[in-house]
């Protein structure tokens, strides 16, 4: 809804005087798009005026749920993460369908996905933030007392206790129905959000669930502490996990199938001061691999990549901390690769896609199939294409080297911050440098940065403050002859302070954060004859960078820039990555 007509009703109803709103005007939170807020806490304007003129505006009827009648069986036909994070609320059901109390009406995704799965028609109602309120304090209200019920009373879990509940009791209480619905709801909703980790968190008197979403932790939902057991509980009951173990951490694996969806997860716990912490590592075997366009890499850098893959022999390296997105740009590059005319092996810690026709083994520490091991076995399967999951050590990584000596492509990671520190690194690792130099076609080093949300990104201009925190950081001067060499510099721009850029804002399809799934930014390497001289020279990290910079590379900072510029990021974000 536009907020000029908001604002243009309102004064024509006489709710808010032409004085109150040139005031608000001038207040710092009416350029964030806080107007509802502002005419709320500071234009006298009361929640019921508000929701009648947005009613009137929206066609939507408005309801106050404190007014309502709501039964259990309904409210928790939306489960409560969706609740709490879409500000929606199921609060009666109808021969026309389910009614739906929700603070943005126009949001059809979350329409789309209640009626999906409830099967009924929805009825949208318009609420205040009060009813929204007092919708989910229901929940709570609810879930604390069948808690209750269920473990008889308000037991924790004392610190260092090596038994806090007998085996029979937990497993009784892990298969119960509250329980099973917390850790349903959980999944279900992360399913949803697209998140790639659930992290489940004891606390002194709670338990915070998190999820990270677009890569990063956000809070979703605070459980009362006596549930602690029993959700613990139930999780390693799926993982097939030891319940009766609270003292060494453990890890363990299930898959959830539901409406078309299908994940696998990773399960680890371990112990922490206030009881056992749980992370769920999600990972949907119904996605295919992205294609190296998606993944946002510039021209001249698909260009190199593509070259560079197609050659008959020698190792790709793709560098990068972890969750910087290596594996899902290495299962690009096998899915281009992927034909019946070669053969496809892989060994993997785990597997995260399944690729069609691709032969790939999962390492397993616990009988001993290592990197090394399974690699050895693999080169004995006549294969084209090799993909190593990580080189951790010396044994794998010389491998490696041979495999890539010996006519096959290998496509591998490690773990260094750039492009160039990885040639040191597998130096540091053991292996000799010739090899290096002889084997290694290029090298890339990739983080992973928010997508700016489409509906309600807006433009802005880097101020005094932001420049000089840039300045110590980066080469603006270097960054703005980049921008003139791209041609990406409007009529009129002289320096940094003059481009224009977008922030993010946050609405009610991107939920507060203003950003929508993520893109990589790139540094790529290739390893031309100079840069084969500097290896075997054993030349320092920043020695190598600097000969490739001559090249033409475009670090991964400026790269960043770039799509900052082109509107598809924010420096912000550039900034957070670049400091991993």
């Amino acid at each position: 809804m536009d907020t000029p007509d908001l604002v243009k009703l309102l004064k024509q109803k006489r709710i808010v005087s032409a004085d109150t709103l040139a005031t608000l005007q001038k207040d710092p939170a009416a350029s964030k798009g806080n107007w509802e807020d502002l005419l709320l806490e500071k234009g006298g304007v009361k929640e019921e005026q508000l929701l009648q003129v947005k009613s009137e505006l929206l066609k939507v009827p408005w309801v106050d749920l404190r007014n309502e009648h709501i039964e259990q069986e309904v409210l928790q036909l939306v489960p409560e993460p969706i609740a709490h994070r879409h500000r929606v609320i199921s609060f009666a059901k109808g021969k026309d369908g389910l009614h739906l109390a929700m603070v943005d009406p126009g949001d059809l995704q979350t329409k789309e996905f209640i009626q999906k799965k409830t099967g009924l028609p929805i009825i949208a109602f318009l609420i205040g933030k009060t009813s929204l309120d007092f919708g989910l304090a229901k929940y709570h209200s609810n879930l604390e007392g069948e808690i209750k019920h269920l473990v008889g009373g308000e037991p924790t879990i004392k610190t260092g206790s090596a038994k806090p509940y007998e085996t029979e009791g937990l497993k009784k209480m892990a298969g119960e129905v509250p329980v099973i619905r917390v850790v349903d709801t959980l999944l279900e909703y992360a399913i949803f959000e697209k998140a790639s980790d659930v992290h489940v968190e004891p606390q002194e008197t709670a338990v915070t669930v998190r999820y990270r979403i677009d890569g990063i932790l956000h809070d979703v939902m605070t459980l009362p502490k006596m549930i602690q057991p029993a959700l613990v509980a139930r999780i390693k009951v799926l993982a097939d996990l030891k319940i009766d173990e609270h003292r060494l951490p453990q890890d363990g694996r299930f898959k959830v199938e539901k409406d078309g969806y299908k994940y696998a997860l990773r399960v680890s716990t371990i112990p922490v001061f206030d009881g056992e912490k749980v992370v769920m590592r999600l990972l949907d075997e119904s996605s295919k691999a992205m294609s190296l366009e998606q993944l946002g890499f510039l021209p001249e850098q698909l260009d190199i990549v593509t070259r560079n893959i197609h050659k008959p022999h020698g190792m790709f390296l793709v560098t990068g901390p972890t969750g910087s997105g290596k594996s899902t740009t290495l299962y690009a590059i096998l899915t281009l690769l992927n034909s019946t005319s070669v053969n496809i092996s892989s060994i993997e810690d785990p597997v995260e896609y399944r690729i069609e026709r691709a032969n790939q083994m999962q390492v397993n520490p616990k009988i001993g199939l290592t990197f090394a091991l399974g690699l050895r076995a693999l080169l004995r399967q006549d294969p084209n294409i090799i993909m190593i999951g990580e080189v951790r050590d010396k044994e794998t990584a010389e491998e490696a080297v041979h495999a890539a000596m010996t006519g096959h492509v290998v496509l591998t990671t490690l773990h260094t911050n750039s492009a160039a520190s990885a040639l040191p690194r597998l130096l540091d690792i053991g292996v000799e440098a010739y090899l290096i130099a002889s084997t290694t076609n290029a090298v890339m080093a990739q983080r992973l940065v928010r997508v700016l949300c489409p509906e309600c990104n807006e433009p802005f201009k880097p101020d005094k403050p932001l420049l000089e925190t840039l300045a110590r950081e980066f080469d603006l001067e270097k960054m703005f002859a980049l921008y003139e060499k791209r041609g990406m510099v409007k009529k009129g721009a002289k320096s940094f302070e003059d481009l224009e850029f977008r922030k993010a804002k946050g609405c009610d399809k991107c939920g507060p954060t203003g950003y929508k799934g993520r893109i990589g930014i790139h540094e790529l390497m290739e390893v031309t004859e100079e840069i084969a001289n500097g290896i075997i020279q054993k030349q320092s990290a920043q020695e190598i960078q600097e000969t490739a910079q001559k090249a033409g590379m475009i670090l991964m900072w400026q790269d960043g820039f770039i799509k900052a510029l082109q509107g598809t990021t924010t420096i912000d974000e550039v900034l957070r990555v670049s400091k991993e």
